[in-house]
């Protein structure tokens, strides 16, 4: 009831041009936050399925994630699972960018809109591919040695979103995206203890 309140003041006042999903692991909260999203006809909708932590473990239960692919995969403009995700999503093991691009095709099924599958977990490269409207696209970049990558895919799908909110279509967003996380990364960041965050204020 909270969430949906929050929703109702933000559309009802500000309406975002652009809404960023991220982990949502209560059934409720995922089918309210779609139901709201639906009813004032959000647009450029950008889904970050956050289901599986860095270090593997699964971070959300069968029916979330059943509730997350049914009602918020079909109202989305693009969903960015990363590896181990799509693998969760499509039931087999993802290794090299031939089964990105098979996971990314079955995935498409599930959603109206596009798929991005990022390539980080790639042991040689992070090429990310994007499948749209039966076509593939592909963002090569390469792997950066920096161990400070905490919030890396939360970021690059805020992105994604704040270049859509600015009229920009999906590759054009996908390629600014891409290039502002190379450079948060490539700028080395070393902050507190542990796995740190990226400088998302490189380029400023």
């Amino acid at each position: 009831e909270f969430v949906g309140n929050q929703l109702d003041c933000i559309f009802q006042d500000i309406r975002p041009d652009a809404v960023k999903i991220g982990m949502v692991s209560n059934i409720d909260i995922i089918e309210i936050i779609a139901q709201k999203l639906i009813q004032y006809k959000a647009a450029n909708i950008v889904v970050d399925p956050v289901m599986v932590s860095t270090s593997g473990s699964k971070l959300l239960s069968d029916n979330a994630i059943d509730a997350l692919t049914t009602c918020l995969f079909s109202i989305a403009a693009v969903i960015t699972p990363n590896i181990p995700e799509a693998g969760v999503l499509t039931g087999f093991s993802i290794k090299n960018k031939e089964d990105m691009q098979k996971a990314a095709e079955k995935i498409s099924k599930v959603t109206k809109g596009s798929v991005l599958i990022k390539g980080g977990h790639l042991g040689d490269s992070a090429d990310d591919l994007l499948f749209t409207e039966g076509k593939a696209f592909w963002f090569e970049a390469p792997k950066i040695e920096n161990p400070n990558t905490h919030g890396t895919g939360c970021t690059l799908s805020s992105a994604i979103a704040c270049n859509l909110a600015l009229g920009l279509n999906i590759v054009e967003s996908i390629k600014n995206a891409k290039e502002y996380i190379t450079g948060a990364l490539k700028a080395g960041l070393t902050l507190g203890k542990g796995r740190g965050p990226l400088n998302h204020c490189f380029n400023l």
